[in-house]
């Protein structure tokens, strides 16, 4: 099996939302990650996705974007993203999501996931870090939740062998935990702390691609995976 990842599909195929408003990379983005996608990705091979699948408000109005993702070859595992109101909260939604799936996609909310070559895969959405000028006033209520479910599915995946020193423990998060500039949210402790060696994230867009980072950092390798900053195409994820 090999690994990739990709983040912030953005699709509306149940609703009217086109992306190319945002710029002319994104016409004709779904053709492009569908062909690159199908090209690239074997059927043994897993994918992480990183939030942020659906423009859909509702799952009624999310599961065409959601079959479109269980269409494409391989194995994928799916965290939620800031625009994921379809996929609230809590695990009993998301084992009842897990059964309306297609089987090739595993939902990741405070649990996690073993992959064929014994890497645990753990995550959280995460948000805005409370002390970031661009904050509201309730994220430091939504951050420190999304904590604890970080610290949930770290917990799972301790469970399943991961989230200790020498073992592949890769991170799979919506938000940033780590900045250009070299900021971190309270996040890297906790993934420092459960020795987790790769991190994929997504969220940032356009302008804001350039406050990613993306490389090594205290023991962690960093992944930006938002589709408009790897080309509309999955990345290979690599770890020392």
């Amino acid at each position: 099996m090999r690994l990739f990842a990709i983040s912030d599909l953005h699709l509306s195929l149940g609703v009217d939302k086109p992306m190319d408003i945002f710029g002319p990379q994104w016409v004709g983005h779904e053709a492009k990650m569908r062909l690159a996608w199908d090209a690239m990705v074997r059927p043994d091979d897993w994918v992480l996705v990183g939030g942020d699948t659906s423009w859909g408000l509702t799952l009624a109005e999310a599961k065409p974007d959601l079959d479109w993702l269980g269409e494409r070859t391989g194995r994928k595992v799916l965290i939620r993203g800031n625009h994921c109101t379809w996929w609230p909260r809590g695990s009993s939604v998301r084992d009842k999501l897990q059964k309306i799936v297609h089987p090739s996609i595993h939902m990741l909310q405070a649990n996690a996931f073993r992959l064929d070559d014994g890497t645990v895969v753990v995550g959280s959405r995460l948000w805005d870090p409370p002390d970031a000028p661009w904050a509201a006033p309730e994220a430091a209520k939504v951050f420190a939740r999304e904590l604890l479910f970080l610290q949930q599915s770290i917990e799972a995946g301790r469970a399943l062998g991961g989230c200790v020193k020498g073992s592949r423990t890769i991170a799979l998060i919506h938000y940033p935990p780590r900045y250009s500039d070299g900021r971190e949210t309270a996040a890297v402790p906790l993934l420092k702390a459960a020795s987790v060696t790769g991190c994929v994230y997504g969220h940032l867009h356009g302008s804001s691609l350039k406050y990613g980072f993306v490389g090594d950092a205290d023991g962690i390798r960093y992944f930006l995976a938002s589709v408009d900053f790897i080309d509309f195409q999955p990345i290979p994820i690599t770890l020392p």
